[in-house]
């Protein structure tokens, strides 16, 4: 058992606050952000040590997961609850709306989906976050899965192989190579990396990560996730003949009932394609 994660399960023990339920999906809830603090990067950190850098690392890292506000709202809860255990009630925020969760909706038609224009690029002066950026709009990749992979090992041929330690959750999944397109920039990954990944060597992931996050800034790319937003989107268009709701096609209310089983397997595609274990979160992606 990590440090960090044996402090939170005595912290927990001390303060047996609410039911026997919410005891243990708090504890539950803290487990899992020992774990993702420490696959940002914060291998160190102590219990006693939260700030708010390491609040704003996962709220983004959340957000950009693509997964709901309500989830979210349910994480900073637990917290807030261990800051205000240890004393630093004032590294959460207290309003979620601060923190740019409150507006963040489960399901919209608000086109969400973003493209890199050349002048955004010409401002990376990294040709490994170049190689990142380019997966992500290729492939749908997560921000992490773009600058874990080993593009040699995941070449299937006609499919991107995703081994679990790049990805959330430790699911292992296959993105299907359809066009010659995506072709083009995983052999360009290819070549960069080697044999190795696309974290340039004598960097570790924590500090290539404050590097993509700089470079990005500076290019006035803001919100990556954006890109995930148009691959989805693009893909649903490909397997249904028409447009997402999200990018101005028609809704489900719209669809005759031969579509809606179209519409209904191509989302249930896509979703396995992202790295999502449910069809329902992909109208994140295409609106409903």
């Amino acid at each position: 058992m990590k440090n960090l994660n044996f402090q939170l399960r005595q912290l927990s023990a001390r303060n047996r606050d609410g039911s026997h339920a919410t005891q243990a999906n708090r504890e539950r809830m803290l487990s899992l952000i020992a774990h993702q603090l420490d696959a940002l990067g914060y291998r160190d950190l102590h219990a006693d040590n939260l700030r708010e850098k390491h609040v704003a690392a996962l709220v983004s890292h959340w957000t950009e997961s693509g997964i709901s506000a309500a989830t979210i709202k349910n994480r900073l809860a637990a917290v807030r609850w261990w800051a205000e255990k240890i004393g630093k009630a004032n590294v959460v925020a207290r309003d979620n709306a601060t923190l740019g969760v409150e507006r963040r909706s489960y399901v919209t038609n608000e086109d969400k989906a973003k493209s890199l224009t050349e002048a955004q690029l010409e401002r990376v002066s990294s040709a490994h976050l170049l190689a990142s950026l380019a997966l992500q709009a290729a492939f749908g990749l997560r921000r992490e899965e773009s600058l874990k992979i080993r593009p040699d090992l995941a070449d299937g041929g006609n499919v991107l192989r995703l081994q679990g330690s790049w990805t959330k959750g430790g699911r292992p999944r296959e993105v299907p190579i359809v066009n010659e397109a995506q072709r083009q920039v995983l052999e360009q990954a290819k070549d960069l990396a080697g044999k190795g990944s696309l974290i340039p060597e004598g960097l570790t992931y924590r500090e290539h990560l404050a590097s993509f996050r700089a470079q990005c800034q500076r290019a006035g790319i803001n919100g990556v996730h954006g890109l995930r937003h148009r691959y989805a989107q693009e893909r649903y268009e490909a397997k249904t003949g028409w447009k997402a709701p999200a990018a101005g096609g028609p809704t489900r209310r719209e669809l005759s009932g031969e579509q809606r089983s179209v519409d209904a397997r191509a989302r249930l595609e896509i979703s396995l394609e992202l790295g999502h274990a449910r069809e329902q979160i992909v109208a994140i992606y295409l609106g409903r």
